[in-house]
């Protein structure tokens, strides 16, 4: 009787000891009563994010459900992203600089469901591509095509790495074929890719991002940078670095697709992110996207609320290439890729 009260002493003593380790283990935030959710953007998407929309979100979930919520965020070149989206890192959302990026998480099965059927076809904010050049402009750049001058220092991000480059390349190309197309009635491709030619001989550094771009001209180095409209905007209120901005007589708009990377979202976590994708395309979160110098691309209402933005004379989406499914090949690629870049 003894030897068996022993041991039964012993087996409540180990259940103890066990319990009380237990508790000094480090807690995941969803068994402390919260919840953390993971995402990786594009390099442009940070202040918007971190400064407004995950305040914002957190107190409304909060507010609605009692339970708090934390991010955890990491930010680089859309193509840098998505690669290590596929990698394996535990990214639960994805806010990329372009929809082949979503579509490549999607073709390795990452990404389930069809951001396409969510509003606005995934795309929760835009922005028009522009120039950036040193305060007085003395390089006297006016349009894509000064670009091409002689003695032009461009920096521009790589396409290897960067969805903000891609969207550069489609820029320059296709304003050149919407201003032929406009003066003579037909689209010219050898006055474009003239052009893109032009331009790419004066390029002279290629950053992994259009943040790694932004940062290398504020450093000082080159007279010209073409990149998102919102990062010269915040170039400008920043202060540290004279800078101009010159809107192009012809510009793409780029935008920028959300998706779920449904292979690493729990059934616990399900609802908390769906509503957060929600909350992405709400007046609250169109306004701070506005308010960072995104275009909203819910209500265009909003963005006369921002007296920073530039009109754009002539300005053309993706669509006007037939979609990224066309672009890529026939322009990245075929053009650029192919008659550009290795020549």
């Amino acid at each position: 009787m003894k030897q068996t009260f022993n041991k039964a002493a012993l087996l409540t003593s180990a259940l103890l000891a066990l319990a009380l380790l237990a508790s000094c283990l480090p807690q995941q935030p969803a068994e402390r009563g919260g919840v953390t959710i993971t995402l990786y953007g594009f390099s442009i998407m940070k202040e918007s994010l971190e400064k407004s929309i995950y305040p914002a979100f957190a107190a409304k979930w909060k507010a609605e459900h009692g339970q708090e919520v934390g991010f955890t965020s990491s930010f680089a070149g859309s193509e840098t992203v998505t690669n290590q989206i596929l990698q394996g890192v535990p990214a639960e959302v994805a806010i990329l600089s372009i929809d082949r990026d979503a579509q490549r998480l999607q073709h390795g099965g990452f990404v389930t469901t069809d951001w396409h059927n969510t509003p606005y076809k995934g795309i929760v904010n835009k922005t028009p591509f522009v120039i950036l050049v040193r305060g007085g402009n003395a390089k006297g750049i006016h349009d894509f095509p000064d670009l091409a001058k002689p003695g032009v220092e461009i920096i521009h991000p790589d396409p290897v790495s960067s969805g903000g480059a891609q969207w550069s390349i489609l820029a320059i190309y296709g304003s050149e074929l919407m201003k032929s197309e406009k003066q003579s009635g037909g689209q010219d491709t050898a006055r474009a890719l003239q052009l893109l030619q032009g331009i790419w001989r004066n390029v002279k550094s290629t950053p992994g991002s259009a943040r790694e771009a932004r940062t290398q001209f504020e450093t000082g180095f080159g007279d010209a940078l073409i990149t998102y409209e919102l990062e010269g905007l915040l170039m400008k209120e920043a202060k540290k670095t004279p800078v101009e901005i010159i809107t192009p007589k012809a510009t793409i708009f780029s935008e920028h697709p959300a998706v779920i990377i449904d292979k690493n979202v729990t059934p616990a976590k399900r609802a908390v992110i769906d509503a957060f994708m929600q909350f992405l395309w709400s007046d609250e979160a169109q306004e701070a996207f506005v308010k960072y110098h995104f275009y909203s691309v819910t209500n265009d209402a909003l963005n006369k609320q921002n007296a920073e933005f530039v009109p754009v004379e002539m300005p053309f989406d993706i669509s006007y290439f037939g979609g990224w499914d066309k672009a890529y090949p026939q322009v990245i690629e075929g053009i650029f890729r192919d008659r550009v870049q290795r020549k």
